[in-house]
């Protein structure tokens, strides 16, 4: 049994592969990767970007999608295609899991990230046009995606929440979820077949926290590097536990409703300083994801530990963001930049997608 394998059956926690590429679907790796223990997968504009534009596996289908289309429709039905892949290729998967896992995420355009409506509308039209039970499709958790959010769930429509940076703005995913599957089951809809994910993002705090406690020029101030990540992040499990608990909640789970279950995101190690497993086997519990690059998956496949760890240590946690608070960090502040800073990247990589693909589309006009 492999330590992707372990993870789950001993630790409870899913490993899903945070990359999802034409050639992956089409040579039987991403098959492969399922066999190893890999039991979902997450995409975002970055990795599209990435796929499409270092790959010639997409050019023949490029060059029939833009003979009757626009170039950003054609990246459209591209990342379909290798989406519905994927979900075929993981259905089994769903299937035998019982719908807790096999899932696969497309992400809706990052242009709407502050557009509630837009991402409503789009959103529903993914799951409509795909229309396949394995699908999540992602809204980011910015102020305009929480009760876009809300309104997919109502719906009873899967969703995979992406861009949380603080635990703030994971209470208010919480809540658009509870009270979404509230109003879906009071209109007669079976909240038994409702799934979400929230994507707590991990790495980049600590990126972020570690800059400011850098600039301080305090010695003492930067033996806290490194620390907010995992400490918030142990937060956000607690929070999870503590909100689903109670009558509240209890009363929709006697109907059947499934958890939201925490997604850690952004897992890479981004400081060589750091172990390279350190947003995996500090983060290890019952409930949770852990979607992974393909460099971390086999870093944990080699040498990764199966242990309980994601309530490890949890008043520590709380003391070491009092003492970051303490030393003028303001957490709310670094989750609105990461929140900005995030947005912006996924906006700018769709950006270059498109310009490669509009350069790839004049190239084969004056062919």
């Amino acid at each position: 049994m492999t330590l992707l394998h372990r993870l789950y059956s001993e630790a409870g926690q899913s490993p899903w592969i945070d990359n999802l590429t034409r050639d992956n679907v089409r040579s039987g790796r991403l098959a492969n990767m399922v066999d190893d223990g890999i039991r979902g997968v997450t995409s975002n504009p970055t990795i599209f970007q990435k796929a499409m534009t270092h790959s010639a596996m997409y050019d023949a289908d490029f060059a029939r999608l833009i003979e009757g289309g626009t170039v950003e429709q054609a990246f459209w039905e591209m990342a379909t295609s290798d989406v519905t892949g994927a979900l075929e290729i993981l259905h089994p998967l769903y299937e035998q899991s019982g719908a807790s896992d096999g899932f696969v995420s497309l992400e809706v355009s990052p242009k709407l990230a502050y557009n509630t409506p837009g991402t409503i509308k789009d959103a529903r039209a993914f799951h409509e046009n795909i229309n396949m039970p394995n699908l999540l499709v992602k809204i980011p958790a910015t102020e305009a995606g929480v009760p876009a959010i809300r309104q997919m769930i109502s719906e009873g429509r899967n969703i995979n929440v992406t861009l949380i940076f603080s635990l703030d703005r994971y209470d208010a995913v919480i809540e658009a979820y509870i009270s979404g599957l509230e109003t879906f089951g009071a209109a007669g809809g079976d909240v038994a077949r409702v799934h979400s994910v929230a994507s707590f993002f991990v790495s980049r705090v600590d990126t972020e926290v570690d800059r400011r406690l850098e600039a301080t020029g305090s010695d003492q101030l930067r033996a806290l590097q490194g620390k907010a990540a995992v400490a918030q992040t142990k937060l956000a499990y607690k929070l999870f536990q503590d909100r689903f608990s109670g009558p509240r909640w209890e009363a929709l789970q006697a109907k059947g409703a499934h958890v939201q279950r925490p997604l850690w995101a952004s897992t890479s190690t981004k400081n060589p300083a750091y172990p390279d497993l350190l947003y995996v086997d500090s983060l290890i519990g019952p409930d949770t994801v852990n979607t992974m690059p393909d460099a971390t998956v086999e870093a944990f496949k080699d040498h990764g530990t199966v242990a309980r760890t994601i309530d490890q240590g949890v008043d520590q946690a709380g003391a070491e963001l009092d003492a970051l608070h303490e030393a003028g960090i303001d957490m709310s502040d670094v989750s609105r930049r990461l929140e900005e800073e995030g947005v912006a990247a996924f906006s700018k990589s769709y950006d270059e997608l498109l310009q490669a693909l509009e350069d790839k589309a004049n190239e084969h006009k004056g062919s």
